[in-house]
This record gives structure tokens, sequence and C-alpha cells, in this order.
């Protein structure tokens, strides 16, 4: 009997991928045979990057690590799961703050799919501060972004 791949999806905006992000990718690469990052499009949001670019620079961030995809996705992240197969998602908690939200999203989850588990992992403390929001804001002030993002996200920000 052949044993059934263990596939994760990495669910978010991603607007931008952050070290922190990387951090919790790295280990839940490690856990699973496949991981997906799958970004949301949000067609009712504003996006600070568009999704075709943020898809790249994911891509580019992610080079060397065999077992993940990137892709992008519109509706429910259990739908997206259900559609590429996988039975878990990985939610990244910075701080205890982190932790109510995203238990109440785990919970609805659930219950709307209950064969779809949600690991939590916790990101190394050098990343703890680290946000999407926070790294947008410094990039609009013209601060050097580099130690938070990964180099293909602060030559984009250079860029823009």
């Amino acid at each position: 009997m052949a044993k059934e791949e263990k596939i994760a999806i990495y669910p978010g905006s991603f607007d931008p991928i952050t070290k922190g992000h990387l951090d919790i990718l790295q280990r839940a690469s490690a856990m699973f045979d496949k991981v997906i990052i799958a970004v949301l499009k949000n067609s009712r949001k504003t996006s600070f990057i568009p999704v075709k670019d943020r898809v790249e620079l994911i891509k580019k961030s992610v080079q060397g690590i065999e077992n993940v995809d990137v892709a992008y996705f519109e509706g429910l992240t259990v739908d997206y799961a259900r559609k590429t197969g996988a039975k878990f998602l990985i939610r990244g908690l910075r701080a205890v703050s982190d932790f109510e939200y995203e238990m109440q999203l785990s919970q609805a989850n659930m219950s709307v799919a209950p064969e779809i588990g949600t690991v939590f992992l916790i990101t190394k403390p050098e990343y703890n501060f680290i946000s999407s929001g926070i790294v947008k804001e410094l990039a609009q002030y013209g601060e050097d972004i580099s130690k938070f993002v990964p180099q293909s996200v602060a030559e984009y920000f250079k860029q823009s």
C-alpha cells in the first residue's frame, strides 16, 4: 500500500514575504512531503504588491527548498486545500496576540472542513516583530528593509 503524500498549505497575503515567513516555511518543509505557499488574491482588497509579482518574488525567495511550490488562489483556504489534496494548513505565530485570531480562524476552518488540520509554528525570536505591514511602512519612508525581507523583495522595493 502506497504511503499518502503529506501536503500542507501555507496561506497568506505575503504582501511582501518576510524572513519570518521564510523561517516558518523552512521548518514546515522539513515536516511535510510538500508545502504549497498559497498567496491569497483578494479582489476586494488593494494589495501593495500585485499578486503576480508576489508569486514571482516568493519563487525567487524559496529557490533551493525542493518540496515547496508557490501558487495563488481566490476564495476559502479550505476549498483550495481540498483542491490540492492538502490535509494541513500552516500558520505562523509571532506573539500571543496572534494566537487568539489564529485559533478562531482554525476553529472556523475545522467546522467547515474537519478533514483539514492546522499546524501552528512559532517564529524565531529575532523575527517576532517583523510583519508585512511594518516592512511596507519602512519601505514607503525610504528605510532599508533588507534585514527583514529576502534579497529579491528588498531589490523590488528599491526599484519601485
